[in-house]
């Protein structure tokens, strides 16, 4: 597996830092993407410490998915944008490191053998011009097309498996996938887990915004620009 130091991450490269990430430094990007990180990163929960209460799980394939998202939690260790070179199909880093994208990734491929980066690589070959061009990219890129934001959001969406946004946490299911905007344009993406918030009234999520797999009550810490619920078939 080959690494190479030019950076996508969730952040100025996959939102619209197309710009910066032509002007700026590798290193540059690198140390902005971590302090947003950190900036932005909460207090975790480990599954065992998490509230008693719970919401009703939709459907046994929700299970799985959250499952095999929480399962990261102290594995993923690393928040690592950087650009690696991955085997195809079902490529991935080291599950020490990753950026929020890995999460949902390996989650779909441990709960149902479901690879992201073939399914991905797949649609963007039969209508390229559907995607992003955020990248300025002529072709579909199997290292990375499946591991940024944008092109998640565009792939769940053309899968019919795009949903409302809204404000109201009831409308929010357990193995729901949310995709939000942190502070300085950086997209993010998250698992709805069924556990619950302190205060019972919003579910936790599962994601990676700078500290590694983390359980999490953010869901309406930042905005959310997408919503879907992708059950692979």
């Amino acid at each position: 597996m080959k690494r190479r130091t030019f950076l996508f991450g969730t952040g100025l490269l996959a939102a619209g830092g197309a710009y910066a990430a032509h002007t700026l430094p590798a290193y540059r990007l690198q140390t902005r993407l971590q302090l947003v990180s950190k900036a932005v990163a909460g207090p975790s929960t480990s599954p065992t410490e998490a509230t008693s209460n719970s919401f009703a799980l939709p459907n046994p394939w929700a299970g799985k998915l959250i499952e095999a998202a929480e399962s990261q939690i102290g594995v993923t260790v690393v928040y690592d944008p950087a650009y690696v070179s991955l085997p195809f199909p079902n490529g991935d880093l080291p599950r020490e490191r990753g950026v929020c994208t890995d999460v949902v990734v390996r989650a779909y491929r441990d709960a149902f053998g479901y690879d992201l980066q073939s399914a991905v690589n797949a649609d963007m070959k039969s209508d390229f011009s559907s995607y992003p061009k955020i990248w300025g990219l002529k072709r579909p890129d199997r290292n990375i097309d499946h591991r940024r934001v944008p092109n998640l959001q565009t792939f769940f969406r053309r899968k019919g498996a795009a949903l409302p946004v809204t404000a109201n946490a009831k409308d929010y299911q357990p193995g729901d996938v949310v995709s939000q905007m942190l502070p300085g344009n950086l997209p993010h993406m998250a698992i709805v887990s069924h556990r619950a918030s302190a205060d019972s009234e919003r579910p936790m999520v599962v994601h990676n915004i700078g500290a590694g797999t983390q359980l999490e009550d953010r869901l309406f810490d930042f905005e959310i620009t997408g919503h879907y619920r992708f059950k692979p078939a």
